[in-house]
């Protein structure tokens, strides 16, 4: 049994595009309910099956650049010519509550996480091989040779931030992949910093 924490545990999630993030995060979620994911705000065009309010909150340039005026968002980043951000109001309200929150945002927006959380948990996910990343991104369907060309040389960059992560995990096989950062989480939960509430009157 992992030790009771007062307050949740922030847990940051990057990788490239097309590495699988979001079926990662299905199958880690699924075991793990009581995790909160944090959607992201965003003004690129909801892809094929997405919906609003359950893969991003899609918002447009206005409205996005009203909420940095306004201070609203924990990290905010631009992404191949598009906004992403996470609310601060909801991500502080759940790790007071003692919630875990996990957020999946790219390298800048990691980068901004970490200076403002230090203690969170950041896992970087990556593919087995570019090869296989060009063929999951062609796979998709859903964007020009032109625009996948894009994102590989984006990942290609992505990948030499891997250093400023805790953890690497490799996603060859989900459940794999979602039961290597479940174990990272459990790891994280003994650290003896957060356990000294148990040891009082020892």
């Amino acid at each position: 049994m992992t030790p009771k924490r007062r307050q949740g545990q922030l847990i940051v999630l990057s990788g490239p595009s097309g590495v699988g993030k979001s079926t990662v995060i299905s199958e880690l979620l699924s075991e793990r309910p009581d995790i909160y994911f944090s959607i992201s705000f965003t003004t690129r065009q909801p892809r094929v099956g997405e919906e609003d309010g359950v893969n991003y909150n899609f918002v447009s340039k206005e409205t996005f650049e009203g909420m940095i005026a306004r201070d609203e968002f924990l990290e905010h980043a631009r992404y191949v010519d598009n906004y992403y951000g996470t609310s601060l109001k909801v991500i502080r309200e759940k790790i007071e509550a003692g919630v875990d929150v996990l957020l999946d945002i790219e390298v800048q927006g990691a980068a901004k996480v970490k200076e403002k959380c230090p203690d969170a948990v950041f896992i970087f996910i990556m593919p087995p091989s570019f090869e296989e990343l060009s063929r999951r991104l062609h796979g998709r369907n859903t964007d020009s040779e032109e625009v996948i060309e894009g994102r590989l040389q984006k990942a290609r960059e992505e990948c030499k931030q891997i250093p400023n992560y805790d953890f690497l995990v490799v996603n060859d096989k989900v459940s794999d992949a979602a039961a290597q950062i479940i174990s990272i989480l459990v790891a994280e939960g003994c650290r003896t910093k957060y356990c000294m509430d148990m040891l009082e009157g020892v």
